[in-house]
């Protein structure tokens, strides 16, 4: 191969002329663009004799794979599909392209056409080169006057170009348009159907679907990363994130359609109330997560708490809640739900006595969250479930403290898991939402209702969700890991009357949490030596967590339970409902934990 260019170019450079041999002609009609302008590559004289040993010896590992497959497309029988003339577009993301959108490129030599239309090319003997790679060698080539170029010019516009090793379809013929150029027409039921070039680089919704294998992942981890984007979600070029979908409405082809998606035999949103494909993406990761059949994600938190109790409760029933719970829930279970005639029942965490003995036919629904807000007091959802469906009441757990990562309420038998989205979830303090995940039949009865209440989440925001889930594993296990040893440390602190964290043997559930929780959370409470105004001097004393409500967030947060959440009512009230003045909640970020320990130290010498 190297000895007939070597003869070749002397040739060349003896004639001066334009003469080539037929294999020459054959190369640069293959390299020509489009069959107009130069070819890819210029022959250009032979490097000095000085310089063949050295030249040959660099290029040998480069050239030879790729010369010889060159050199075998160019075999006698000179057999090239007609297909081969199809460039691929510099915009591709696999090594190959795919025959589905590429049309045939038009010959661009009168040696061409008149070659077979079979070949027994193999292009994965040939390496991959870069878009442009042709173009930029040849220029490299006359400038260097390398003998490298012609073989890989060949070989890299081979894999630029498809291959088959069958001859085109009998449906399939060429066809001369009015610019003289011939295209590849396809005959499907006597309509002929003309390929056209699609312009390059166009993020144009491809008309084929992604084909993947199965994704049965088993972790946590992979799930969070994963799950709700490998299928299922809308598909844009070839986008690695799920797109944000920024619509109010869908359209419809025609009546016919419409008719058909009002029968269910066409799948569409409709309206944004009712759907978003990037909602419905987050939807389907937090089923994953939490190994449930169907998902709900709404507008926040309390949206997901309020439109379930209305959904889920009729009118006159009734509902059993715990004593530590999130203000907001007690309020709207005590103050608004008696307006419907629904009655409301509260016993403590563990009191599972009170609640064998509350619980009845008329019961509806247990609700509670574990742990809780703000005592982190846990409740044992799989006894809980037991005597609640052995009455006929459902069980839903708001699970927001724990995470999907460190508990499966649905696994230990709860109807529902309910989050506010906004914390670990979400994990950025970013974004206000609220999921509810249970059975497809439970969770359509509440979405039914949704669609009539609102409390839709912006797709925005269902974007920065699935973001911030792809991290959930890895924050969460930082957040345990801090929240724990600095509960240790706090509880051995002389200014520290009493710690409030699942994970320490103190704590009043830690063998339950142990039981049924694989990590205890990052938000800690713990009670200061002092009163109101101690615990704000610690507070305020603090440098690195912010004074402000929420958690689970990748900054530290600090708050003062009395102030922030209770400060309209008078103490007896307070003192009623368990808020002590001196009470302080820790909610860890993803700093470094010898960091927070100094800082929480050095406040501590303030009290």
């Amino acid at each position: 191969f190297f000895f007939f260019f070597f003869k070749e170019r002397q040739k060349e450079r003896k004639r001066r002329t334009n003469s080539r041999s037929p294999f020459v002609q054959v190369l640069i009609a293959v390299l020509r663009e489009g069959g107009e302008g130069t070819p890819y590559f210029h022959f250009e004289p032979f490097p000095a004799p000085l310089h063949i040993a050295s030249t040959l010896l660099r290029c040998f590992a480069t050239v030879f794979l790729p010369a010889m497959a060159a050199a075998t497309m160019c075999s006698a029988h000179f057999t090239f599909p007609a297909s081969f003339y199809i460039p691929q577009h510099d915009c591709r993301s696999g090594p190959f392209p795919s025959s589905d959108h590429i049309p045939p490129r038009k010959p661009s030599s009168p040696l061409l056409p008149s070659l077979p239309s079979h070949c027994s090319f193999c292009v994965p003997l040939i390496l991959r080169f870069p878009p442009n790679f042709v173009r930029q060698l040849s220029i490299k080539a006359r400038r260097n006057f390398s003998n490298i170029g012609v073989a890989q010019v060949v070989a890299a516009s081979a894999t630029d170009l498809l291959a088959f090793s069958a001859p085109l379809p009998e449906n399939v013929t060429l066809k001369a348009n009015a610019a003289g150029a011939k295209t590849a027409t396809a005959i499907v039921d006597s309509d002929p159907i003309v390929l056209g070039v699609p312009p390059p680089c166009t993020n144009h919704v491809p008309a084929f679907t992604q084909t993947t294998r199965a994704f049965k992942p088993n972790s946590t981890a992979t799930l969070a990363v994963h799950a709700g984007e490998r299928t299922g979600r809308p598909k844009v070029s070839d986008a690695l994130t799920t797109p944000i979908v920024q619509t109010s409405t869908y359209t419809f082809t025609n009546t016919a359609e419409l008719i058909a998606f009002q029968e269910g035999k066409h799948a569409s949103f409709e309206y944004g109330r009712y759907g978003n494909p990037t909602t419905r993406t987050a939807e389907q990761k937090i089923s994953a997560l939490e190994g449930a059949e169907e998902t709900l994600l709404v507008a926040s938190g309390m949206c997901a708490a309020t439109t379930m109790l209305l959904a889920l409760v009729p009118e006159g029933g009734h509902i059993v809640t715990t004593t530590d719970c999130y203000r907001r829930t007690r309020q709207f279970i005590q103050t608004v739900l008696p307006k419907m005639g629904i009655k409301a029942t509260v016993v403590d965490p563990a009191d599972l006595s009170t609640l064998d003995h509350v619980v009845g036919e008329d019961v509806s629904l247990f609700f509670s969250e574990s742990p809780t807000n703000p005592y982190l007091r846990c409740v044992d959802i799989e006894l809980v479930s037991k005597i609640c469906h052995s009455k006929g009441a459902l069980v839903c757990i708001d699970g927001t403290f724990a995470t999907p990562v460190n508990q499966k309420a649905l696994s230990l038998g709860a109807d529902i898991v309910l989050h506010s989205a906004t914390k670990y979830i979400a994990g950025h303090n970013d974004v206000l939402a609220g999921s509810l995940s249970g059975s497809r039949k439970m969770i359509a009865a509440v979405r039914d209702l949704h669609n009539i209440l609102g409390g839709v989440i912006d797709p925005n925001a269902a974007y920065l969700i699935l973001r911030g889930m792809k991290t959930l594993h890895l924050r969460i296990k930082q957040q345990n890991e801090t929240a724990l040893k600095l509960a240790r440390a706090l509880e051995a602190h002389p200014k520290v009357v009493r710690v409030h964290y699942p994970g320490l043997e103190s704590h009043p559930e830690h063998r339950l949490a142990k039981r049924q929780m694989s990590g205890y959370g990052g938000v800690i409470s713990f009670e200061v030596a002092g009163d109101l105004d101690e615990a704000s001097r610690f507070i305020d004393s603090l440098t690195i967590p912010y004074i402000a409500p929420s958690l689970g967030g990748c900054e530290s947060l600090v708050e003062q339970p009395t102030i922030i959440s209770y400060w309209d009512q008078s103490p007896s009230e307070r003192a009623r409902l368990g808020i002590k003045d001196n009470l302080v909640r820790f909610s860890c970020g993803v700093e470094d934990f010898d960091d927070l320990y100094e800082d929480v130290m050095q406040a501590l010498e303030s009290v």
